[in-house]
């Protein structure tokens, strides 16, 4: 998957406010279908379920990847990231959410995952969120994730702490993740909050 700043480089690429609609249609879609809700457009919904079938969540995903954070297909676009890293790296996450673990037990709490929590329970969520089959309440899948983010957030930075002695430009670009996982957090939680007052679109 393209980076988004390299996306935007593409000659000849979807229309922006083509884009925009698309994202927000498809992510309202794939919320409606996961809370049985009739949506606005059944023929959009159809159409999703079969992309979502055969080309699979990554072409709804680029979509979203340029999405305000404060929106739903910004919010669905940061649990799809936190569940790529998952799958790409589970060694990491793993060790990285242990260390954070330690540190942020409250977050641990409001995360909800079962002792030891890890990567494997936010795996699940964020592919019953991302399939279309979420059927609990959206703000508590978001705000899940949020404190998934935050744990790794603070696990990475210890980690960056220690690699700073051995090789302080990895410790750099770990700081950078730490930094993002903290602003994924942050826009997770503000996004549940706006679920919950009906305003996420």
């Amino acid at each position: 998957m393209l980076d988004p700043r390299d996306a935007d480089k593409l000659i000849g690429g979807i229309d922006p406010a083509l884009e925009a609609e698309l994202a927000h249609s498809s992510a309202q879609a794939l919320v409606a279908r996961a809370r049985h809700e009739a949506p606005d457009d059944p023929e959009l919904t159809r159409r999703l379920v079969t992309l979502v079938e055969s080309e699979g969540i990554e072409t709804l995903a680029e979509l979203w990847s340029h999405s305000p954070p404060n929106s739903l297909p910004g919010a669905l676009w940061r649990v799809y990231a936190l569940r790529e890293w998952v799958r790409r790296d589970p060694r990491t996450v793993s060790e990285r959410y242990k260390l954070g673990e330690r540190r942020q037990s409250v977050a641990s709490v409001v995360a909800g995952a079962p002792e030891p929590p890890g990567p494997a329970e936010m795996l699940q969520l964020a592919d019953a969120v991302l399939s279309g089959l979420f059927t609990g309440e959206l703000d508590v899948a978001l705000e899940r994730a949020a404190a998934f983010a935050r744990i790794l957030s603070t696990g990475s930075a210890l980690d960056a702490d220690w690699l700073d002695d051995a090789d302080p430009t990895h410790a750099s670009a770990v700081t950078r993740r730490a930094e993002s996982l903290l602003s994924t957090a942050e826009a997770l939680e503000s996004a549940a909050a706006q679920w919950r007052r009906g305003k996420l679109e």
